[in-house]
């Protein structure tokens, strides 16, 4: 059993809009729409979860997404926050071999075969996985004066993507943990690795980018518009 949790009781302050960037308009309706499309389409999961801000009732409504169960909690300041909060509200339905698939509310142009091959291939990981990018661009290392003082081996980095797929009570363990510790979790991934865990990295299409800035709502509709042409 897999459910899809959502991070989105964010702002988006970043994006230029006067609404959160998630429920900004991308060819035509909202970009969380574009997430929850993919999503739903997945026979392996069996449900999707939102984590909302708290003044957030655009879905008190809704209780299916196409034809899966869409459920929601209110979220927390932190992205780490949201996603637990999120995995205690399904516990009702999580049996003890459940599966947490995290997706960024911001990632619209995630593609059905990426999604696909990253429960495949992470479901028979002992710890889980996330999709991922090899990077291709030369990294330098800088100082405190932004002067480069290296340059890294990019052969052995990636860049981190979501979705993340782990089993959902290891990740709230491990979520927990940090929590405790006062650790910065930026994504799952990272927080099962403080663990001593090593999750497995999917490689998956560049083009399944993170809206944050006004200018990557464009990149995002190009990318949609050129794979939805006939």
């Amino acid at each position: 059993m897999i459910w899809a949790i959502i991070p989105a009781a964010g702002s988006g302050s970043r994006s230029g809009s006067d609404i959160p960037k998630q429920y900004r308009p991308l060819l035509g309706k909202p970009m969380i729409e574009h997430v929850l499309d993919v999503l739903a389409q997945h026979p392996d999961i069996e449900g999707i979860l939102l984590a909302l801000a708290p003044s957030d009732d655009r879905w008190s409504k809704v209780s299916m997404w196409r034809n899966k169960p869409l459920r929601t909690c209110i979220g927390g300041m932190r992205r780490s926050d949201s996603v637990l909060a999120g995995i205690t509200a399904l516990a009702d339905v999580l049996k003890p071999d459940a599966w947490a698939l995290v997706h960024d509310a911001a990632r619209p142009c995630l593609r059905f075969d990426d999604l696909n091959r990253l429960i495949e291939l992470a479901c028979v990981h002992p710890v889980g996985g996330l999709l991922a990018g090899r990077m291709a661009d030369t990294v330098k290392r800088g100082d405190a004066d932004n002067q480069v003082e290296g340059t890294l081996d990019r052969s052995a980095l990636w860049r981190a993507y979501t979705p993340q797929l782990f089993p959902a009570r290891s990740l709230q363990r491990a979520l927990q943990h940090a929590h405790q510790e006062n650790a910065e979790i930026t994504d799952e991934s990272s927080a099962m690795e403080r663990l001593g865990l090593s999750p497995l990295l999917v490689q998956g299409a560049d083009d399944n980018i993170k809206v944050t800035g006004p200018e990557d709502f464009a990149l995002a509709e190009a990318i949609l518009t050129t794979r939805n042409a006939p």
